[in-house]
C-alpha cells in the first residue's frame, strides 16, 4: 500500500451533527456532578441512552462520553457486548465489575462483598464454582449486583456506566441492568447505554421498556448530512476537494460516520484529491470498507492472514494474539506479521484492555469476517477453540459458547463439558443458560447410563422458567431404567414440586405414594411417604383427608426424630393436629420433637413448606416469639444462600401475619407489601402472592380501610379464583370477610357456608387457623339469630377443645355480639379475661370495646367507660384507626369525652421506633434491647427519643421505663 506523503490526521475527530446528543450528555454529567456534591437532580433520571443503526456513531458518542467524564475527574467503568458472547451469562457485568474488583487482593474483595460473596462470587467470576457451592435464585443474585454497583457507586462516586452493543449482551446481565436502572437516579451514577434497537433480542423487553419509559428517552442518532461527509473527506484531503467528489462520497456511505471516516483514510492513503476524476477509485475504496470488498481486500493480505483474521472473529474480542494463533495453526513470527497487516489495514487494533489483546476496528468489520467464514470451516474453527479455550484454562462457559456452534456427534467429552457450564451457570444464578447448555447437551446425546441424570439436571434448570417443561422432562427421566435409588428420590421429590407448583398437587400426592409404595430402603420410602402427605395436606381437594390423617398419626407414633424424614414427619403431624383443631399441646410437643436437629429452609430436595408450617403451629398456639424467631432464622438462611425470590417473599408475608396476629398491624403491613412486591417480581411466584394478598386484606381490614382492601382485592382477580392448593388464610374465608366489611352479608354468609362443608369434611375444626364459624355467625345475625348463636356456640367449643387463650377469647367474643342483651355481659368479660392472657393485642382491643358497648347499653356507664378508654388506648397502639372510630363513636353516645391517651400519636411511629418502645415497655434493660435490635445503646436512646417526641410525657410505661434508661431529650 503507498503511502506518499500522506500523514495521518491524529487530532481527535470533531463529532458532526450531534450537538443535540452531545448537549444532552453535558447536562447529564452535571447532574451527576450535582449528585455527587449532594445537591438534588434538577432531572433524576440517571440514564442517557443513544440508539440507531450499525455505524451512526454510537460508540464514537461513548468514547466522547468517557473523555468528559475523565476530564472532570469521574470514575469510568465499561462494557461492551460481543457478537457471539451472547450465550455467556453475566460477561456484560463481568467487564463492567472486574476491572475494580482487579485492584483488590482476595482478603480485600471478601471485605467488599461481605455476605454477598458466595452469592455473586460465580457470577463475577472471582471463583471457580465447586460442586458444595449452593446455587442462589436470579433474584438473589440481582439483589447481589445491585448491593455491589451501589457500593461501588459509593466508594468511587461520580461513577459513570459506559455500556456499547448493548443488542450483542448477554441477557442475564440485560435482565440485571432492567431492575438496577431505576435505582441510578438516588445513585451519584450515570448510565450510558448505546444499541441497535431493532437488533434487541425479544427477550430483552424487560430492558426496552426501562430504557423507552425512563425520564430521557433514547436519542435516536441521524446519518450524516452531505455536508457532514464533504468535512469528513476534507478534513482528510484538503479543502480542494471537489463538490460533486464529496456528494458522491455521501452517496456511496448513505451518511454513516464509520463508512464516511474509513473511506475518508483511505483516500488520503492513497495520495487522492477529490478531483472528480478519482470518482472510480474512491468507490472501489469505499466497497472495500464493508461487505464483499472488505473480505476480497482482506484475501488480499495473504493466506496466514486469514487465517489469522478468521480465529480472531470465532474468539472474538478482546482477542487473545496467542489463542488466536493457536486456533489459526500459525507460528508466532507469522502471528505478529498478520496483526501488523491488519492492523495497517484498519481491521483489528489493540484493545484497551490487559494483556495485549486485540479488536476489530469496528463490530461490522467483525461482523463481515465471522459470516465470510465457509461454515464447515467456521463450525471446526468452534470445534478447536472449544478446546483451545479449556486449556488455556478459562473454565467450561468459554468452552460450551463454542460448542453450540458444534453439530452433535454424540461425544461423551462435550457432554461432560456442557454439564459442567450448566452447574456453573446455575451456581451463577442463570437458570436460562444452564438450560441452554444442557438442552445442547440432551441432543448430542449422552450415553444411556448418563441420560437420566442430564434430564434431571435439565429440569432442574427449567423449574424457575418453565414448571411445566419440567414435569415432561422428570417424567421422562424417570421412565429411564436402572436409576440409582438416591437419584431417583431427587427426581421423584422435583417432579411432585413442580406438579405442585402448576396447582397439580393430586397428582404431586399420588406420585410420592407410588414411590413410597417402591421404595425398598426404609429411609427412602419414609422420605417418600413424608412428601405424599405434605402434598396431600396442602392439597385443596383431597378425598379422604380423614384417613390421610390417621395414618401420619399412627407413623408419626413410632417415630422419635431420628433422621430429616423422621423430623419432617413430626413436623407434619404438628401442623395436621393443629388444623384438627387436637389440644395445642399435642402439635406442640409434635413441634418441638421435629425441630430438634434442625429443619432447614433450604434443602433443595425437600423445600420449605414443613418447616414454614411448623413454626406457624407455635403462631397459633399463642407463642408468637417463638415463631418469629423461627422465621428470622428462616428468612436469614434464604439471604444467606441467595434465596432471594418467591421463599423470601412467603417469609415475609408470614412474618407480617404473625404481627397480624399479635396487633401490630403497621408493622405487618409494611411486612406483607415487601412480600409482595418480592413475589411480583419474581416469575411463577404465585402461591406467594395469594398468601400476600389475603394477609394484607385482614390487615387492611383491621385497620379500617376498607376502600384499599377492596381495590387489592379487584387488582389482582382476588376472590374470583380459588386454587387447588391450601393457602393461609384461606382465601375464601378472607374475601367473605371484606364482603362483611361492605355489608354484603348474604353472600359472606353462601362463601362461608361453603368453606365450612369444605372444612367439615376434612375434619379440620380448628378455628384458630380458620375462624370461618365466627364470620358466618356475625353475617346471619340479623336475619338468623339462632343459627348464628348455634355456630358461635359450636366455635367456642372447639376453641376451648384447642386451648389456646386468643382463640377462646375471639370466640366468646362473637358469641357475646350474636346473644346481645345484659345476658351477653358475662361472655363479653370471659372473652377479655382470655384475650388477655393471650398475645392477640387487637383481638382484646376489639373485646374491651365490645363489652364497654354493651355495657354502655346497659346503664353501666361508669365500668363500659374504663372498657371503652382501654380499648381505644389499645386500637390506637395497634393502628387500628377504624376500631378507634368505633371506640370513640361508643363514647361519644354514652356521652363521654375520650381523655388524651397515652399513645394518640402511636400511629406515626416507624416500625423500628414501636418496637423499641415495645420492647422498653417490657422493662427489658438497655444492652439486652440494643442486642435485640442489632443497634448501639446510643441508637437505641436515639430511637427512644422519637418515640418521646411523637408520643410525649404522658406515657406512663415509657416513662417507668426511661427511669431505667433516660433517652437523648430532643
Amino acid at each position: 500500500m503507498a503511502h506518499g506523503s500522506w500523514q495521518p490526521n491524529t487530532e481527535p475527530r470533531p463529532l458532526l451533527e450531534r450537538q443535540r446528543e452531545l448537549h444532552a450528555l453535558d447536562s447529564a454529567l452535571s447532574d451527576l456532578r450535582e449528585a455527587a456534591d449532594g445537591v438534588q437532580r434538577s432531572r433524576p433520571s440517571g440514564l442517557l441512552a443513544f440508539t440507531g443503526p450499525a455505524g451512526l456513531g454510537k460508540t464514537a458518542l461513548l468514547t466522547k462520553a468517557r473523555a468528559r467524564a475523565a476530564a472532570q475527574g469521574f470514575t469510568v467503568l465499561s462494557a461492551c457486548g460481543g457478537q457471539n458472547e451472547q450465550e455467556l451469562a453475566f460477561r456484560l457485568v463481568r467487564q463492567l465489575v472486574q476491572p475494580a474488583l482487579a485492584t483488590m487482593d482476595e482478603a480485600e474483595r471478601r471485605t467488599f462483598l461481605g455476605s454477598w460473596y458466595d452469592i455473586v462470587a460465580v457470577a463475577l467470576g472471582l471463583e471457580a464454582a465447586t460442586d458444595t457451592v449452593h446455587a442462589p435464585d436470579p433474584t438473589g443474585v440481582r439483589d447481589g449486583l445491585d448491593w455491589v454497583m451501589t457500593r461501588l457507586a459509593t466508594m468511587k462516586a461520580p461513577l459513570v456506566l459506559l455500556l456499547d452493543d448493548l443488542h450483542w449482551a448477554d441477557l442475564e446481565s440485560l435482565g440485571w441492568l432492567a431492575s438496577f436502572i431505576p435505582r441510578a437516579a438516588d445513585l451519584p451514577l450515570l448510565v450510558l447505554v448505546a444499541y441497535r434497537p431493532d437488533e434487541l433480542p425479544a427477550e430483552a423487553a424487560a430492558f426496552r421498556t426501562v430504557v423507552e419509559r425512563h425520564g430521557n428517552r433514547p436519542h435516536p442518532l441521524a446519518r450524516l448530512s452531505a455536508a457532514g461527509v464533504a468535512q469528513i473527506v476534507r478534513d482528510e484531503l484538503g479543502e480542494g476537494a471537489a463538490d460533486e467528489f464529496c456528494d458522491e462520497c455521501w452517496s456511496v456511505t448513505g451518511g454513516s460516520p464509520f463508512e464516511a471516516v474509513e473511506l475518508a483514510i483511505r483516500l488520503a492513503e492513497q495520495n487522492l484529491k477529490g478531483a472528480q476524476e478519482e470518482l472510480a477509485t474512491m468507490r472501489d475504496l469505499a466497497a472495500a470498507v464493508k461487505g464483499p470488498g472488505l473480505i476480497e481486500s482482506l484475501r488480499g493480505l495473504g493466506t496466514t492472514t486469514l487465517r489469522f483474521a478468521h480465529a480472531a472473529a470465532v474468539l472474538g474480542p478482546p482477542v487473545s494474539p496467542e489463542l488466536a494463533a493457536t486456533l489459526a495453526v500459525i507460528g508466532s513470527e507469522d502471528a505478529v506479521e498478520a496483526i501488523g497487516k491488519l492492523r495497517a489495514a484498519r481491521i483489528l487494533s489493540c484493545a484497551q484492555g490487559p494483556g495485549g489483546s486485540l479488536e476489530f476496528v469496528h463490530p461490522l468489520i467483525a461482523t463481515t469476517i465471522y459470516r465470510s467464514i465457509p461454515s464447515g470451516l467456521r463450525v471446526g474453527l468452534h470445534d478447536r477453540a472449544a478446546e483451545a479455550v479449556r486449556a488455556a484454562g478459562l473454565g467450561p462457559t468459554a468452552a460450551a459458547r463454542h460448542l453450540l456452534e458444534v453439530p452433535c456427534e454424540g461425544r461423551r467429552e462435550v457432554v461432560d463439558c456442557l454439564r459442567e457450564a450448566a452447574r456453573e451457570y446455575l451456581r451463577a444464578g442463570a437458570p436460562e443458560a444452564a438450560r441452554r447448555v444442557l438442552a445442547r447437551a440432551l441432543q448430542e446425546p449422552p450415553l444411556p447410563e448418563d441420560r437420566a441424570a442430564l434430564l434431571h439436571d435439565l429440569a432442574c434448570s427449567t423449574f424457575l422458567l418453565d414448571p411445566t417443561a419440567t414435569v415432561s422432562l422428570l417424567q421422562e427421566a424417570l421412565a429411564e431404567t436402572g436409576l440409582d435409588p438416591r437419584l431417583r428420590a431427587s427426581i421423584v421429590y422435583r417432579l411432585t414440586q413442580a406438579l405442585a407448583h402448576t396447582d397439580r398437587l393430586a397428582e404431586a400426592a399420588t406420585v410420592s405414594a407410588d414411590e413410597a409404595r417402591l421404595a425398598t430402603h426404609p429411609r427412602l420410602r419414609l422420605r417418600m411417604q413424608a412428601d405424599h402427605f405434605v402434598w396431600s395436606a396442602f392439597r385443596a381437594d383431597e378425598p379422604d383427608s380423614i384417613a390421610r390423617s390417621r395414618r401420619l398419626t399412627r407413623l408419626a407414633e413410632r417415630l422419635v426424630g431420628r433422621g430429616l424424614e423422621e423430623r419432617y414427619i413430626l413436623g407434619l403431624r404438628a401442623w395436621d393436629a393443629l388444623v384438627r383443631g387436637e389440644p395445642r399441646q399435642t402439635a406442640l410437643a409434635c413441634a418441638e420433637e421435629s425441630l430438634r436437629g434442625g429443619l432447614s429452609w433450604t434443602d433443595e430436595n425437600r423445600g420449605f413448606e414443613v418447616p414454614v408450617s411448623v413454626a406457624l403451629v407455635f403462631m397459633y398456639c399463642d407463642q408468637p416469639r417463638r415463631a418469629e424467631e423461627l422465621f428470622t432464622t428462616g428468612m436469614a438462611e434464604c439471604e444467606r444462600m441467595g434465596w432471594r425470590g418467591s421463599h423470601l417473599a412467603q417469609g415475609q408475608t408470614l412474618f407480617g401475619y404473625i404481627r397480624y396476629r399479635r396487633g401490630c398491624l403497621p408493622e405487618a403491613e409494611e411486612f406483607v407489601r415487601a412480600g409482595l412486591r418480592t413475589a411480583n417480581r419474581v416469575a411463577g411466584a404465585v402461591p406467594a402472592q395469594w398468601f400476600a394478598i389475603g394477609i394484607l386484606i385482614q390487615t387492611l381490614l383491621a385497620r379500617g380501610r376498607t376502600a384499599q382492601a377492596r381495590r387489592l382485592a379487584d387488582t389482582y382477580h382476588y376472590g374470583e379464583v380459588v386454587p387447588n392448593a391450601v393457602i393461609y388464610p384461606d382465601p375464601r374465608t378472607v374475601y367473605a370477610e371484606l364482603l362483611l366489611a361492605e355489608g354484603r352479608l348474604a353472600e359472606a354468609a353462601d362463601l362461608l357456608s361453603a368453606v365450612g362443608e369444605w372444612l367439615d369434611a376434612r375434619g379440620w375444626r380448628n378455628p384458630s387457623w380458620c375462624p370461618w364459624q365466627l364470620h358466618l355467625a356475625s353475617a346471619l345475625a340479623p336475619t338468623a339469630p339462632g343459627r348464628a348463636l348455634s355456630l358461635a356456640r359450636d366455635a367456642v367449643k372447639r376453641a376451648r377443645d384447642f386451648g389456646a387463650a386468643s382463640t377462646i377469647g375471639q370466640a366468646l367474643h362473637v358469641e357475646a355480639e350474636v346473644t346481645g342483651g345484659p345476658g351477653a355481659l358475662k361472655l363479653h368479660a370471659e372473652a377479655v379475661e382470655h384475650l388477655e392472657q393471650s398475645p392477640a393485642a387487637y383481638e382484646l382491643a376489639r373485646a374491651l370495646i365490645g363489652h364497654g358497648a354493651a355495657l354502655s347499653r346497659s346503664g353501666r356507664l361508669q365500668e363500659a367507660a374504663d372498657r371503652l378508654y382501654q380499648g381505644l388506648e389499645g386500637a390506637v397502639h395497634c393502628g387500628a384507626e377504624g376500631l378507634a372510630a368505633r371506640a370513640r363513636q361508643e363514647l361519644s353516645a354514652a356521652g363521654m369525652r375520650p381523655l388524651p391517651l397515652r399513645y394518640a400519636q402511636a400511629d406515626t411511629l416507624s416500625a423500628q421506633e414501636r418496637r423499641t418502645a415495645e420492647l422498653a415497655l417490657q422493662g427489658l434493660p438497655l444492652p439486652v434491647i440494643a442486642k435485640e435490635l442489632r443497634l448501639t445503646e446510643q441508637g437505641v436512646r436515639q430511637l427512644l427519643s422519637g418515640v418521646y417526641r411523637k408520643v410525649g410525657t404522658d406515657a406512663a410505661g415509657l416513662a417507668k421505663a426511661w427511669e431505667t434508661f433516660p433517652p437523648v431529650r430532643p
